[in-house]
């Protein structure tokens, strides 16, 4: 990655844990000091979970973007960001007198010891896979015993075409699933018939429905075939800026703005995409 740091001289274990301990407590001193009813910001001040969880979900994928870049130096600044909205959790968490940061930090250590006992406990030696059908098959069991959901804990946040993928990921668990892509693809021509009916409807909401429905099967079908839905299409939206800004580019060198004829763009379309290659 790019944007490395210069390397800093090796901590020894005391020195790092006191230094950890130091930055984590100034991180809950700001926080503490935005919050105060008196003395902090106004705007801290106001936030609650509900207004402060889009910028966490923004935060996320702005460590997202920084790795896709291969940027050291932002992931830093971005990943601060993101534990910055931890510590605003957590402090107005605390303010209610649910929990405080070191609880949080307490059930993260507590929650990757139980799910790695062949490191902590049993010292089993296992494949990663073979550690993640244990994990998976001890929620199964707790799941099991308190009459949960397959799908309870598949977070409504998520992006759309991530929790599709993720549903249809759970359900085939119990083998809910076609058994091959070819199915798949059958599913999706049988739902595009069902767009083209609903358009010659001219109803909009079967539209939706039926676009849904479209999306919701290639989410699955990306799934049967190993590809992560939203990677592909992140690299879909780069390869389309990428391309539309070249002929952006074009345009402006022959002094042209504003709407142009669609062959003349199609044609500087083709031309980005034999440039690339």
């Amino acid at each position: 990655m790019s944007g490395q740091a210069t390397d800093k001289p090796r901590e020894n274990g005391a020195g790092r844990l006191a230094r950890n301990a130091a930055a984590t407590q100034a991180v809950i001193d700001v926080m503490a000091r935005l919050r105060d009813r008196e003395h902090g910001c106004p705007w801290d001040v106001e936030q609650t979970f509900r207004t402060i969880a889009p910028y966490t979900i923004e935060e996320a994928y702005e460590v997202a973007d920084a790795i896709q870049r291969d940027d050291l130096k932002a992931l830093k600044e971005e990943l601060g960001d993101l534990l910055f909205q931890v510590a605003f959790h957590a402090r107005i968490a605390e303010e209610q007198g649910a929990f405080d940061f070191a609880d949080v930090a307490q059930a993260l250590a507590d929650k990757m010891i139980e799910r790695h006992p062949h490191v902590f406990a049993d010292k089993i030696e296992r494949t990663a896979e073979e550690q993640t059908q244990a994990w998976e098959a001890l929620k199964a069991e707790r799941r099991a015993a308190s009459g949960a959901s397959l799908l309870d804990d598949v977070a409504m946040a998520l992006p759309a075409l991530m929790r599709a993928e993720k549903l249809t990921k759970r359900a085939a668990r119990i083998n809910f699933d076609w058994p091959t892509p070819d199915e798949v693809l059958e599913k999706l021509e049988e739902e595009l018939a069902e767009l083209h009916d609903a358009r010659l409807r001219e109803d909009h909401e079967a539209l939706t429905e039926e676009m849904g429905d479209i999306l919701f099967v290639m989410a699955n079908l990306a799934r049967k075939l190993k590809v992560d839905p939203e990677e592909a299409l992140r690299r879909a939206n780069t390869k389309f800026t990428r391309r539309f800004q070249y002929i952006e580019r074009k345009l402006a060198e022959a002094g042209r703005t504003g709407p142009q004829p669609l062959d003349e763009m199609e044609a500087l379309w083709l031309e980005a995409k034999r440039a690339e290659k």
